[in-house]
């Protein structure tokens, strides 16, 4: 696998490295010592599958709050995404600020996105599927959002949403309201994970 680190700090684009011959290829997708030596957490709770109808479908922008934060390995099985995260860690350099990637099933290309930050996409195909491998278990009590079209992080997001939940329309702003969005998100989260 190649690591890309994306403008976000700790937030990596990983590529395959595909061994092909005349029936294909063959590709790691996940691999513990490589993840590991990247500094990157290793631990998986749970694997996730999304799949969505329409192109347009916009789902996010999700994340869990402590001691429930998440880091999420993405990837499109079908059709593509356009993959958007933001940088909810006070702490950081890049905070508040979003990035975006074109994941689909032909570019094989999955996005790792650690602790403290927001993830969402929109389907650019109908019948999308989407991958998600988790670092913690689903914790509703835990469970936050921010609005899609929020003005406070201007995504321009590819299409006009032609989809989307009620809940991931109805989150309040994030700077009126911003003690509520990161009180209690962790603010070590900058430093090596130590192989966890």
């Amino acid at each position: 696998m190649i690591f890309t680190e994306t403008s976000l700090k700790r937030a990596f684009l990983i590529e395959l490295e595909k061994l092909q011959d005349q029936r294909g290829f063959f590709a790691r997708t996940w691999c513990q010592r490589e993840f590991a030596v990247h500094g990157l957490n290793i631990q998986l709770a749970q694997c996730s599958i999304s799949h969505n109808q329409r192109q347009a479908t916009l789902r996010g922008m999700h994340y869990q709050i402590s001691p429930y934060e998440e880091t999420k390995l993405v990837r499109c099985l079908k059709g593509a995404i356009c993959d958007v995260i933001i940088d909810l860690r006070p702490g950081s350099p890049t905070f508040k600020q979003h990035y975006s990637v074109v994941l689909s099933a032909e570019n094989y290309k999955m996005l790792y996105i650690p602790e403290g930050f927001a993830h969402g996409f929109q389907t650019l195909e109908d019948d999308t599927e989407v991958f998600y491998q988790i670092s913690e278990f689903y914790h509703a009590e835990s469970a936050r959002g921010i609005r899609w079209n929020d003005p406070a992080f201007n995504i321009n997001w590819p299409l006009e949403v032609q989809v989307i939940s009620e809940r991931d329309q109805q989150y309040p702003d994030f700077d009126k309201n911003i003690d509520s969005f990161i009180g209690n998100t962790r603010t070590d989260v900058l430093e090596p994970l130590q192989g966890t």
